[in-house]
């Protein structure tokens, strides 16, 4: 038998039980593979297309647990799977069977194609060889010329995240070459760049980029999981998004994302695997060792505590789950260079036998990790199961979505559901959320629409969510939403209505820019992109979901990047310490807070309702620095609003198209128009 790239070959040789995965030492590979319950494992090689197989061989030697073989003479490129013998006893909690290649949790690069097919299943498929439809692995060797790379290191002050799907921002883009678009390299070329930098965000937070699969239940009825939340590989990039090579693809795509000053944010998947509850498939830690990687039901082990709405979770309470989750985010650092992560249903990954804990071993190897503690970590601050909402529970270094944010603010300028002291708090940085164990407003990552909800536009143009096209009868998706169609249902011609929802958006995105913490823009906002009401598009991999660059906003594009740039002109609006209202020592208070009247609020107008205006006066944050107002009318008449003594001048007034801010100085004074937001700039020496 001859391996690719290499040689004759024979039997394995004992070789050793680290690290885990493949690894190529330039006279051979090193297999080792963790399997605490298993009886036998067989190595399975391939031609290079994974369609034959060339060899089976025992993996020899067994060492805590990592069953291991080194294969003389083997190289980059060999392609593999394995198959695990051991109890076939769901009700034990074991689904081995070596009738499934099974993919290699470390897998880098993937060969061959994935196709759903009975033989992938346990039940009466047991029997049924699944390798012809299955993904294997490939040896890989590492390779990249990073040349100069240097990662931006933006502060978390000074960050604006722009969240977005690889292929939705590109697929569409007439400046993208065609055979580019809806790829890595797609995402870095010039003309995507550019509008990135247009904007002047400062990272892109993508959606998954692991390799994933759709669920079973999607591809029987023609459907795909296009956001990618379903995943099979957490080391390998999703080829759907590659030509030819996705690692060096997409290696190339973060170097020249660095190049113009624009980290990498992944949103990762660890919570749960594509395998699915009970009826699922066995693909890969299932059928390698069931007991040790998934949460199981006590007293009931062939089902999996469904902590995710998915079907099954990770349990990182075992050391071999919580080293695969850590070797992966090293890689994704270490290797494919990425500046930080987003970690979906990030609950999960706490959970021990009595639910989320906030002093979980996940989170100490992260914090003393040299590796991790220097990038971004961002927490989906909830999952679906029991006690699975945990908004401000995570700990230092981490940053969280705060979906406290998302509704108040929603609340306050649409559906009047807030009052002004909540409104307040979220300008604020959220302290009452987040202000302790010595966090910063940081840890708040604002936001007002994301992936997962109603776009900007649908937001303030329908009253309800439209799903009806994914199949589930309109019953997926949130149904709490905070949206107001402004009197039509849907895209209309009436001026009015048009007018009314653009100067919506122009308030909701300029409360997000001028509040305290880290703003994230759902990407194609800026564009006025609409899913027709659709507020859970995972399933459309279809212009739908696509960027419709031919119809895009380029008022808004100009307006949405002024706020940013805005929001990076002022220190004051992106403060490393809470606001407190106190007196400092040179007696500046770093923020007041005003009632309609112009006057400071007490607490019993914080807590009226009914009434939608306030003004905020921020202090200098710094020598050199002016005194900030930010007067905000959310209801439906015009207000005038007294001003603080001395002179303002104009620098954001979101009731006119495009911001329009003219070179206007008040005092006295100042119409503040229903549903709008104006934000000044004292003159020196001319505001008390």
């Amino acid at each position: 038998m001859t391996v690719r790239g290499s040689g004759p070959c024979g039997a394995l040789e004992p070789g050793r039980n680290w690290p885990l995965g493949a690894s190529h030492d330039g006279a051979g590979v090193n297999f080792a593979l963790f399997s605490a319950h298993a009886t036998r494992i067989e190595l399975c090689l391939y031609d290079a297309r994974g369609e034959r197989e060339t060899a089976r061989l025992d993996l020899p030697a067994r060492t805590d647990h990592v069953w291991h073989g080194y294969l003389p003479g083997a190289g980059p490129g060999l392609v593999y799977g394995y198959r695990v013998h051991g109890p076939g006893d769901p009700d034990a909690g074991h689904w081995f069977n070596p009738n499934k290649l099974l993919l290699d949790p470390y897998a880098r690069r993937l060969a061959g194609q994935f196709r759903w097919a009975p033989a992938h299943f346990g039940g009466d498929a047991a029997a049924l060889d699944n390798a012809r439809d299955q993904f294997k692995a490939v040896v890989e060797d590492g390779g990249f010329d990073w040349g100069d790379d240097r990662p931006p290191q933006v502060p978390l002050a000074d960050t604006v995240l722009y969240e977005v799907h690889v292929k939705g921002f590109t697929q569409r883009h007439p400046g993208v070459p065609a055979p580019l678009r809806g790829t890595y390299e797609g995402f870095a070329s010039d003309a995507a760049i550019a509008h990135l930098q247009r904007l002047g965000v400062t990272a892109v937070s993508l959606l998954p980029v692991h390799q994933s699969i759709a669920e079973y239940p999607l591809y029987a009825r023609g459907a795909t999981n296009y956001w990618g939340y379903n995943t099979i590989a957490f080391f390998a990039p999703d080829a759907r998004y590659a030509r030819a090579d996705p690692l060096g693809e997409f290696r190339t795509m973060v170097r020249r994302l660095h190049a113009a000053g624009i980290e990498v944010i992944l949103d990762v998947v660890y919570n749960h695997t594509a395998e699915g509850n009970h009826t699922g498939p066995i693909l890969s830690l299932r059928g390698i060792d069931n007991r040790s990687y998934y949460h199981l039901r006590p007293g009931h082990l062939r089902f999996y505590e469904n902590y995710t709405g998915t079907g099954n979770a990770l349990k990182l309470q075992h050391p071999r789950a919580l080293q695969l989750v850590l070797d992966s985010l090293r890689y994704w650092v270490d290797e494919m260079r990425v500046d930080g992560f987003r970690f979906d249903l990030a609950p999960v990954l706490a959970r021990g036998d009595t639910g989320f804990d906030p002093n979980a071993t996940f989170f100490a190897c992260v914090r003393q990790d040299p590796t991790l503690a220097r990038v971004k970590l961002i927490a989906e601050p909830w999952d679906a199961g029991v006690g699975g909402h945990q908004t401000g529970n995570f700990p230092p270094g981490w940053s969280e979505w705060n979906d406290r944010y998302r509704d108040a603010v929603r609340s306050f300028w649409i559906s009047k559901a807030a009052y002004r002291g909540e409104l307040a708090s979220r300008l604020a940085g959220s302290s009452d959320v987040f202000g302790r164990d010595g966090r910063s407003p940081q840890a708040s990552v604002n936001y007002v629409t994301s992936h997962d909800g109603f776009t900007l536009h649908d937001l303030v143009s329908y009253d309800v969510k439209h799903n009806e096209d994914n199949g589930e009868g309109n019953r997926d998706g949130s149904d709490a939403n905070y949206s107001w169609n402004c009197g039509v249902e849907g895209e209309t011609a009436l001026l009015a209505v048009n007018a009314l929802r653009a100067r919506l958006k122009r308030a909701l995105l300029a409360t997000l820019m001028l509040s305290q913490g880290v703003p994230m823009l759902l990407g194609g906002d800026e564009l006025g992109r609409t899913q027709r009401g659709n507020n859970n598009a995972y399933c459309h991999d279809s212009e739908l979901s696509w960027f419709d660059w031919d119809r895009a906003d380029a008022e808004l594009i100009e307006y949405t990047a002024q706020l940013i740039a805005l929001r990076r002109r002022y220190r004051s609006l992106r403060r490393r310490r809470w606001l407190t209202g106190e007196t400092s020592a040179d007696g500046i208070r770093d923020v007041v807070w005003l009632n309609r009247r112009g006057v400071e609020m007490n607490r019993r107008q914080w807590e009226e309702w009914g009434r939608y205006v306030l003004g905020m006066l921020l202090g200098p944050s710094q020598p050199g620095e002016n005194a900030l107002l930010v007067l905000i009318n959310a209801e439906g008449a015009d207000w005038r609003y007294p001003l603080p003594a001395g002179k303002w001048q104009l620098r954001l007034d979101t009731a006119h198209p495009g911001g329009a801010a003219p070179a206007t100085v008040a005092s006295g004074e100042l119409l503040i128009e229903a549903r709008s937001l104006k934000l000044l700039e004292a003159l020196p020496g001319g505001a008390a």
